[in-house]
């Protein structure tokens, strides 16, 4: 164990594990959204992820931008961003509603048991990687450095980039606009409803086929976001881009209280930041191994996560 090294780096281990923990925690909304409203685990949605982080490289494709490109000046790097991100949210958005249509629907009207779900999630799961490993040739694919990443302000030893502050903020922004549309809108009340109830919420009016198309999209919006991120962070993606990451953002949906929106944004934010401590105490190949390890700790004095509310009981 390195505590020199933990302590040395703190500062920087904590900035950089808050930016990755915000992507952590966007990815992780669809996961708790399903979950909250379905009861179900959609595995399908690492996919999702995936074909976004490819969705803004095509768009950024188009205006002949690739990873050996000049960084853009404000004015087109504002236009790129724009076009990356409605393109990934588009092709995200649509895939869950794809797999929700295609995959989920089908068994429910059958009154499938819940292995069904799982196994039908898994094989969707496989089947969108291995197509997206075929058509890449399973290559890593380079990302355009759309934000060059600059230091905005120094805390110590500490430096802030633009970049990382993006990616702190826009989740942040997301997750609030999230949390205020389920609490506060009509929609959000037929969400909730249906979490809560969903043959009461039939008997009141609530169309539960919609309800559930609406959080399988709401999920995909959010990982299409997520996606772009991931990009400008990362700089490069490949077809099992989505996997481990899945696998941080499943983790941070329970870790924060799976159904539970500020659950998932807690979760991913204090996941993002101990992986780095334990990267920075043990050295990275621990980093996906402490995440497990601090879930199982959490669950055993809080088995229903940090916060434990379901998406039911969200309070305005």
């Amino acid at each position: 164990m390195d505590f020199s090294g933990l302590i040395d780096n703190f500062g920087p281990l904590t900035v950089t594990g808050l930016a990755q923990g915000a992507i952590i925690a966007l990815f992780a909304l669809g996961y708790t959204l399903v979950y909250g409203v379905l009861r179900l685990i959609n595995f399908a949605h690492s996919e999702v992820f995936l074909l976004g982080t490819y969705a803004c490289l095509f768009a950024w494709g188009l205006f002949g931008l690739d990873q050996n490109s000049a960084a853009p000046a404000v004015g087109p790097m504002l236009l790129y961003m724009v076009v990356g991100l409605v393109a990934a949210i588009i092709v995200s958005g649509a895939a869950a509603l794809t797999v929700e249509f295609v995959a989920y629907r089908p068994l429910r009207r059958r009154n499938a048991p819940p292995l069904a779900f799982l196994i039908t999630a898994i094989g969707a799961s496989l089947f969108i990687s291995e197509v997206v490993g075929v058509a890449t040739h399973r290559n890593q694919t380079g990302v355009p450095p759309i934000i060059q990443a600059r230091p905005v302000f120094t805390i110590g030893d500490t430096t802030v980039t633009n970049l990382q502050i993006l990616i702190v903020l826009l989740a942040l922004v997301m997750m609030f606009a999230l949390d205020r549309f389920i609490n506060g809108s009509r929609l959000g009340r037929g969400v909730r409803a249906v979490a809560q109830n969903p043959d009461s919420a039939a008997l009141m009016g609530v169309n539960k086929s919609r309800v559930i198309a609406l959080v399988f999209l709401l999920g995909g919006l959010m990982a299409g976001i997520a996606a772009v991120m991931y990009d400008l962070k990362i700089g490069v993606t490949r077809y099992d881009a989505g996997f481990l990451l899945g696998i941080d953002a499943f983790t941070a949906a329970v870790l924060g209280g799976i159904g539970n929106l500020r659950g998932a944004l807690l979760g991913g934010l204090l996941l993002g930041v101990l992986q780095n401590y334990a990267a920075g105490l043990f050295g990275s190949q621990w980093l996906h191994a402490a995440s497990f390890v601090l879930l199982v700790v959490i669950l055993l004095f809080r088995p229903t996560g940090l916060l434990g509310e379901s998406l039911g009981r969200a309070r305005a």
